[in-house]
């Protein structure tokens, strides 16, 4: 850890008089830019020392430091802000020290209450997991198997499917095979119809369930259960011929099983739309292309001269003074804050685009490989600040919009010793599959090859990640006559 400007001691004396303020920047780091600005308005309603800049010019003009006339500047009333600078100094490892623990440090009672009211303020969407755990103590089931049943939910994922393994939960709970079974047919009952399903299969018949008096009941039955595959193959005579059916039968009936929903778990998903400004914009300057962040979006903001003249008045009480002080220090670290966190931005931001300048200008195909690590080392900065600044952070760029975390990503070798971004590997995946003969479709095996004749070496699985990735369906399924 590099050696910090200031002595433990001091440090541990800032621990418990600024990690309020330190909690600040860390979250103003870490704040889309909207959701910034609203935090820098809901602290001037509640901060009078800070004031919004009127005219352009004072943009320019105004100074967060005290004014050096007047005998409390003279006294030293207003120099506070050696210890403001001093915690705005300190590198990364201090910062994360500092916050270690925080989560769990006690809050004022007054600050809890305005946290709670926050939170209670805020219309949280029902989880998929939360939506079947209120339908637990519906259920006749033991208070023991009630917490088994919780378990059970615990391994359902966003799709809505089972994806525990059996094994061990029997080594966990004590039960059997059939025993956890049982418990998984109950949360099947739960609603949306189809969830707690093993398998597509299974979640289908599920949903089938729970349709009464269907005049394709037999017949939709029949065909999930055992030609599943067949259906995904369009294999519509061999269907015709197994289920008895006419083509026209067979396409009302394939109508009404597509009624059901594959992924019953995705209509918890939230649905809101979420609004994205990007703060870093990407220009051309003399041939190089240049991240600027966007300071318009943001109020400007300087300490009122009104309350800084109010502590040179020998009217004004004391108290009235240590108010107005705290005021102006909680201001000044605000301001320099925001400086901090606009001029993180743009550092980090110019790192990415000096190493995308490729992806600018010809594309994903060009989106090298980076990592979260090697920004940090050319910013001088800790892994984990990379990694707060960029998170919900949004750049505009010739080639469009993109999330900043969009940058990071691993990559392959090449036959040359260069490096390619899985991002491009997948891009290279979807446009294979595009132009590939929808009579033959090539198969992951034929796709690795491909890539192999291009220089780069990819594991079949991998070529089956990367297209799930994209949720294109296997070869068998894109199949079409």
């Amino acid at each position: 850890m590099p050696s910090p400007s200031i002595s433990m001691v001091q440090q541990q004396r800032q621990v418990q008089t600024m990690v309020p303020q330190l909690r600040q920047s860390l979250e103003m780091l870490q704040m889309p830019v909207l959701a910034l600005r609203q935090a820098i308005l809901k602290e001037m309603s509640v901060n009078p020392a800070i004031e919004d800049v009127v005219s352009p010019n004072e943009v320019v003009a105004s100074s967060i430091e005290p004014e050096p006339a007047g005998p409390a500047a003279a006294d030293g009333e207003l120099d506070f802000s050696p210890d403001v600078d001093a915690l705005l100094r300190q590198d990364d490892e201090w910062r994360d020290y500092f916050l270690q623990g925080m989560e769990n440090a006690p809050a004022a009672e007054d600050d809890e209450e305005k946290r709670q009211h926050f939170y209670d303020s805020i219309r949280q969407p029902v989880s998929l997991q939360e939506h079947l755990l209120e339908q637990v103590p519906l259920t006749a089931l033991s208070a023991e198997d009630r917490e088994i049943a919780v378990l059970l939910i615990g391994n359902i994922n966003d799709d809505g499917y089972f994806t525990g393994s059996l094994p061990d939960l029997m080594m966990v709970t004590g039960k059997s095979k059939d025993e956890l079974i049982a418990l998984l047919n109950v949360v099947q009952t739960f609603d949306p119809p189809g969830v707690g399903a093993r398998d597509l299969r299974e979640c289908l018949l599920l949903q089938l369930s729970e349709i009464e008096d269907s005049p394709w009941e037999d017949e939709a039955r029949a065909l999930i259960d055992k030609h599943l595959e067949r259906l995904a193959a369009h294999d519509e005579k061999f269907l015709c011929k197994a289920l008895a059916l006419t083509p026209d039968e067979l396409q009302r009936l394939v109508a009404f099983i597509r009624t059901f929903n594959p992924r019953p778990g995705r209509a918890f998903e939230r649905s809101e739309v979420e609004y994205v400004e990007p703060e870093v914009i990407v220009v051309k300057e003399k041939g190089r292309y240049v991240a600027k962040v966007d300071g318009g979006l943001l109020p400007h903001i300087h300490i009122s001269k009104h309350y800084r003249k109010l502590l040179e008045d020998p009217a004004v009480p004391a108290e009235t003074k240590s108010y107005i002080r705290e005021r102006i220090r909680a201001g000044a670290f605000l301001i320099r804050s925001i400086e901090q966190r606009q001029e993180t931005i743009r550092q980090i931001a110019q790192t990415i685009v000096d190493a995308q300048t490729a992806f600018i200008t010809d594309g994903i195909r060009a989106l090298r490989p980076m990592t979260m690590t090697e920004v940090a080392e050319k910013v001088s900065k800790h892994e984990t600040t990379v990694s707060r600044t960029v998170s919900n952070k949004y750049m505009r760029t010739p080639r469009g919009v993109f999330e900043m975390k969009y940058f990071f990503t691993s990559g392959l070798k090449t036959a040359s010793g260069d490096s390619v971004s899985n991002k491009s590997i997948q891009d290279q995946i979807a446009q294979m599959i595009e132009q590939e003969d929808p009579a033959d479709p090539l198969s992951d095996n034929a796709i690795q090859h491909a890539f192999a004749e291009r220089g780069v070496t990819i594991a079949r699985r991998t070529v089956a990640k990367y297209r799930s990735v994209r949720k294109i369906p296997p070869a068998h399924e894109r199949r079409r006559g």
